[in-house]
């Protein structure tokens, strides 16, 4: 998807008027089309498969097929599709379930108009979009759950950086780093910068749920 053309989005969401506000609150966007509807699980696949959206924004808790299963067999159709799970629930597992399915964003459904929005620009570019309130939820509770470390990415970061990441993954502020350290501020922040080019991430959040999936955290609590 190039810079100018239109974001292709699809909604799916049980609720007649939830689906059609999603659609006029995305449509009013002048970058944005919304190409299909659907609403359940069942339909959201199909649907997906023949309008080929860039970005699914889909309700969590549907009949027949919840958005979590639809999730997961689009991605394995559509691996290129973004997907955004919207939910009223406060469970903190439901953000794990929605990454785990291959979901690059989650929203709850009290968010304003401007964050849905934005967080729909985020997804389309590949960025991940979790509320930060949730990072720490999400690491612990699928740290035990994932399979060891690319060793083909991990050789790529230093002793130095190894131990600074997982510094950062752990929650620890660049100030704590730098003072456990014994480095400057900047220096742990230059550190960071490297790391996400070398994982090839491009946010701070993406960085703590490389080293969760990874397994970077499991001697840390």
């Amino acid at each position: 998807m190039s810079s100018t053309a239109q974001v292709k989005i699809m909604v799916v969401d049980d609720h007649p008027i939830m689906r059609n506000g999603l659609r006029d609150a995305l449509g009013d966007e002048p970058d944005f089309e919304v190409v299909g509807m659907a609403a359940d699980g069942i339909e959201a696949v199909r649907t997906a498969q023949r309008v080929e959206p860039d970005v699914i924004v889909m309700d969590v808790m549907m009949p027949d097929k919840d958005g979590v299963d639809a999730c997961r067999e689009i991605m394995e159709l559509l691996p290129n599709a973004k997907v955004l799970m919207l939910t009223a629930s406060t469970r903190e597992d439901a953000v794990v379930e929605a990454v785990a399915a291959g979901a690059t964003g989650y929203l709850q459904k009290h968010s304003h108009p401007e964050e849905l929005v934005e967080a729909v620009r985020q997804v389309a570019k590949g960025h991940l979009h979790i509320p930060d309130h949730h990072i720490k939820k999400v690491f612990a509770l699928i740290r035990g759950n994932q399979q060891g470390a690319s060793r083909r990415t991990l050789t790529k970061l230093t002793d130095r950086e190894l131990e600074i990441l997982k510094m950062f993954a752990s929650g620890k502020a660049y100030a704590e780093i730098a003072e456990a350290r014994g480095n400057k501020t900047t220096s742990v922040r230059n550190a960071i910068y490297r790391i996400e080019e070398k994982l090839g991430v491009d946010s701070k959040q993406e960085i703590v749920v490389w080293a969760v999936r990874n397994g970077l955290l499991d001697d840390q609590q």
